[in-house]
């Protein structure tokens, strides 16, 4: 099991999604902490960036971490035509 650490930037970007949205990434990171291979997060490395992970919330939103040890950084949250963790 995995110990969570959320930082500013995933803070910020989660406190302005809908709570509808809000719930779901709640639930997918209960998951994601309990296992990495969940099938409804498909959990995958971003390519061209080293250690960096996405997760899958629904079809629409996506949240990006960094696992380090047994800690999982959240970075941020949103919608996943936004490019969400290239800026």
């Amino acid at each position: 099991m995995f110990k969570p650490f959320y930082n500013e930037k995933f803070v910020k970007t989660y406190s302005r999604l809908p709570l509808s949205i809000q719930r779901k990434v709640d639930k997918q990171i209960k998951f994601l902490l309990n296992d990495l291979r969940h099938p409804s997060i498909q959990a995958k490395k971003l390519e061209g960036i080293q250690d960096i992970w996405e997760g899958r919330v629904d079809r629409s939103y996506r949240f990006i971490f960094t696992i380090q040890g047994e800690t999982i950084t959240f970075i941020a949250v949103g919608p996943h035509d936004k490019g969400l963790g290239k800026n």
